[in-house]
């Protein structure tokens, strides 16, 4: 008998959605970064074990949306909750809930989708503080289980796993069961390239950063890609760049260096810079970077 669950990870950003989703699947099919609002889009992770798939859904962190890219990254994270069959709502161990963080909790403490709080970072905080949060969340949320883990260690994992397994339901599998995830490569590997910039460069340049693969040519056990990476102002497409062009040869020696591990091929990358402003408000541009509806 095969079993599936869709599983929905959801929460703030950078509280560590996808370094979960990293850390289920074993591989890394969501970037990574320090930076908040890494994650645009909804991410497939896939999973098999056994007879069971368990198909997650990295979804963009919970705020306060600024921009159109903002309001569509919201509406990934609402439409990824309401089609799933369980949710799993990540918080930081020992932190206060913030308005948005009250608000998503208590909506989906109160519908019939199965509510899993899993908290992150516990190895940080003292463990007595740690219990008398989640006495104070039992009592304000209903919650179907409470699951400390450390998603950069890697610890509590199986916990997670164990909760899950009343919400397995018999069905067929929907992805091959050696698939991990549903993004095609153009899309990895543009992927790639934004997370070794938003890790190189200050902190006013990359929430304004997208890549776009314009050409994307595998023959013989070579790849060959050339990727535009676009900003909204002259001034960071000069930070991008760097003195005599060394910033911009960092981002590409790392995601091609990245890439040749994922892949297993050489890649040739030719990546250039180009000023698109305030693309994060116009919706042509955005539908080009591939933000838009599926429907």
């Amino acid at each position: 008998m095969t079993r599936t669950a869709f599983i929905t990870i959801t929460g703030k950003p950078n509280v560590g959605k996808s370094t979960l989703l990293n850390a289920l699947l074993g591989e890394k099919v969501a970037i990574v970064s320090r930076k908040p609002q890494t994650t645009r889009t909804r991410i497939t992770g896939i999973l098999t074990k056994g007879e069971d798939q368990y198909v997650f859904i990295d979804t963009p962190g919970l705020h306060r949306p600024k921009t159109l890219l903002g309001e569509f990254m919201m509406k990934q994270a609402g439409n990824a909750a309401n089609d799933s069959d369980v949710i799993l709502f990540m918080i930081e161990a020992c932190s206060e809930l913030n308005p948005t963080e009250q608000a998503s909790l208590e909506h989906y403490s109160s519908s019939k989708v199965p509510l899993l709080l899993v908290i992150n970072k516990v190895d940080r905080v003292d463990k007595g503080k740690l219990a008398k949060q989640i006495v104070s969340l039992s009592e304000q949320f209903r919650f179907d289980a409470l699951i400390p883990i450390s998603a950069e260690k890697g610890d509590g994992l199986d916990g997670i796993f164990h909760e899950l397994e009343p919400f397995m339901t018999e069905s067929v599998h929907f992805f091959p069961d050696d698939e991990f995830t549903d993004q095609p490569e153009r899309q990895i590997f543009a992927e790639i390239i934004r997370e070794k910039a938003l890790r190189l460069l200050s902190d006013e340049v990359p929430h304004g950063i997208a890549v776009g693969i314009e050409e994307y040519k595998e023959k013989k056990d070579v790849l060959t890609v050339r990727a535009e990476l676009y900003c909204e102002r002259e001034a960071h497409k000069k930070i991008i760049i760097g003195k005599n062009g060394e910033m911009l040869k960092k981002i590409g020696t790392y995601a091609r260096e990245e890439a040749e591990q994922i892949f297993g091929v050489r890649v040739y990358l030719d990546l250039w810079v180009k000023v698109k402003e305030n693309w994060r408000d116009r919706p042509g541009l955005l539908a080009n970077f591939g933000f838009k509806d599926e429907d």
